[in-house]
């Protein structure tokens, strides 16, 4: 029988990109509103659900636990420039279930 927890947050990434794997210093910790059994396999899915900022906010989850998980934005911006990382302040819808 599967579980299924959902909630939303208030997400905007000052940094540059993280680009270093395991280096997970930048991003913001959610805590579900009731931990998993333990010993389950839990998987997030993250969706902005927001458009205030112009370029893409590519959205880097890291550390799901039956606890929580780590979130954080990596803007996504094409072209010579490439991208400094930092993005606006989104909503970020999420839905987590064991697997």
């Amino acid at each position: 029988m599967s579980m299924i927890q959902t909630g939303k947050l208030q997400l905007r990434t000052d940094q540059p990109q993280a680009r270093t794997g395991g280096d997970v210093s930048t991003f913001t910790q959610v805590d579900f509103p009731t931990p998993f059994p333990d010993g389950t396999a839990v998987i997030v899915v993250p969706m902005t659900q927001t458009f205030n900022g112009p370029e893409t906010p590519g959205i880097r989850i890291a550390d799901v636990t039956v606890k929580g998980f780590k979130i954080r934005f990596n803007e996504v911006r094409m072209g010579a420039e490439g991208s400094d990382g930092r993005h606006v302040e989104e909503t970020v819808g999420w839905i987590a279930s064991t697997v």
